[in-house]
């Protein structure tokens, strides 16, 4: 199995695949569809098979490829995954699966484009995902930028443009601070491998002035407060599918970005400085929770829950201790289940009602009662519930926090009462009471069954995760015990 390229196979056929579907041209709108449906299902097999293939007991780099590309600067395609990263180039190609289904009917207009955009995207997130080599990490990392930015500029809101340019000029700001760092660490190391660059000798100067390149760039992509006004703008405005990749995955990113590149090639700086993350991590965790609570409009909600659920990861990686660490990333898998299933919820309702504004519901329990059941579930997971896959990385995450200061741990914890705050509040005046409005009594019929076949993977993947997480944690274990070792290792 190993003798296979998995890697490059689940970078390139989606994009390959997306390039057949764009060839489709106009007028082919339901052969796109399965199409995309198929590609994305055949990628989401071979990631299956990286799983399968998966050495627990080792940190080591597996599945690695590796070709010279630029031989004259060293720059070579290689690829690899670990206990970090194979978890996420899996749930990659699920929520592209997922966000194809979930457009099937919705998207009427331009089809073969759009589904063309979802598997482009998802070849060059499962690259970022897989790069060994930090020239193609930052290829993949840019050019991921250019389907979202199609996708919301296109089948966005009514204020489409305004949220892409933001979008697109938040994020291409912070990656140019990247390229900056890396092209350093090459002047330093004479080298762009990922895993030798963690054996750079900087000192604490050059060390900090990295860190602080990183923490921008990573920042805006996670996004961390106050850099994070852009992520409720693209979310209000992208189409359900795009909403959904862009919590489930790309903020993932940024946090995946502390753990390849910050801590491993700057531990002193990461030391030095983690006061500062971590003032960051619990304002967001504790006001963000609170600008949640005032939003009139659903997505905006679980916009601003979405960065206070990344402020707890931010948080737990910057506590160097294990349950910190492998708590943050428990939290980014299960918010990459949680967030996508309550997009996918309020993609449900725009569609039959097409307004997003909590004050337009009312009783829909009434009419969709197991929609209700499904939204209840996702609702309790985003509120932290014991039994859910939120409860597990929050709770080891503010084990982490207390081991270091308890102060932190009491701090963080406070998201578990504005989680439940705002999730509940939103399913009370949504879900329940009376049927204010006979547009809810008429125009919502109950759930299909497309879009019960959507939500049924997140429901048994939450429960399962929030039961029953040893198989996670066991996946990311070495890997995370390795880098802690690294990061308190001093390099100076």
């Amino acid at each position: 199995m190993e003798q296979l390229p998995l890697l490059s196979l689940s970078i390139w056929l989606p994009i390959l695949g997306g390039v057949l579907v764009l060839a489709l041209g106009p007028g082919r709108d339901d052969m796109a569809r399965w199409l995309a449906l198929v590609v994305s299902g055949a990628v989401f097999l071979v990631t299956c098979l990286l799983l399968v293939g998966f050495d627990t007991g080792t940190a080591g780099m597996q599945f690695t490829e590796s070709r010279p590309w630029i031989a004259a600067l060293d720059i070579h395609y290689k690829l690899g995954v670990d206990g970090i990263s194979v978890l996420l180039v899996l749930l990659t190609s699920l929520s592209t699966v997922l966000a194809v289904a979930a457009s099937w009917e919705t998207i009427q207009n331009r089809v073969p484009m759009y589904m063309a955009a979802f598997l482009i995207m998802e070849g060059f997130m499962i690259g970022v995902f897989s790069a060994l080599d930090a020239v193609l990490f930052y290829v993949f990392w840019e050019a991921m930028l250019i389907p979202m930015f199609l996708i919301i500029g296109i089948w966005g809101g009514p204020n489409r443009i305004y949220a892409t340019i933001k979008f697109f000029l938040y994020t291409f700001f912070g990656s140019v601070l990247m390229l900056v760092a890396l092209v350093y660490l090459y002047a330093q190391s004479g080298t762009f491998d990922i895993m030798a660059l963690h054996d750079a000798p900087l000192s604490l100067a050059e060390q900090v002035w990295i860190f602080l390149a990183f923490l921008i760039a990573f920042a805006v992509k996670v996004p961390m407060w106050p850099v994070h006004t852009w992520l409720p703008d693209a979310h209000v405005e992208a189409p359900t599918a795009g909403s959904v990749i862009l919590a489930a995955i790309m903020l993932k990113m940024g946090g995946y970005g502390f753990l390849r590149f910050s801590l491993p090639i700057t531990p002193d700086a990461s030391h030095e400085l983690a006061w500062l993350v971590i003032a960051i991590s619990l304002i967001a965790v504790v006001y963000i929770g609170l600008v949640a609570l005032v939003q009139e409009d659903m997505k905006k909600l679980i916009a601003y829950s979405s960065i206070a659920h990344m402020g707890f990861v931010t948080l737990g990686y910057f506590m160097f201790n294990p349950q910190g660490i492998a708590g943050g990333l428990v939290q980014m898998i299960s918010h990459g289940f949680v967030s996508a299933a309550l997009f996918l919820c309020v993609g449900v309702m725009y569609d039959r009602l097409h307004t997003r504004l909590i004050k337009e519901y009312g009783g829909v329990a009434n009419v969709m009662p197991v929609f209700a059941a499904f939204f209840m579930l996702f609702g309790m997971a985003n509120a932290g519930l014991p039994g859910t896959s939120g409860f597990v990385g929050e709770f080891m995450v503010i084990l982490g926090a207390f081991k270091v200061e308890p102060w932190f741990g009491v701090i963080a914890a406070t998201t578990l009462v504005l989680g439940a705050a705002y999730t509940l509040w939103l399913y009370k005046r949504v879900i329940f009471g009376r049927i204010t409005s006979e547009h809810v009594a008429n125009d919502m019929p109950p759930m299909n069954r497309r879009e019960k076949w959507v939500f049924a993977p997140l429901a048994v993947l939450v429960l399962v995760m929030g039961i029953w997480p040893a198989p996670f944690l066991e996946i990311m274990d070495s890997s995370v015990l390795n880098l802690v070792e690294q990061v308190n290792q001093s390099k100076l």
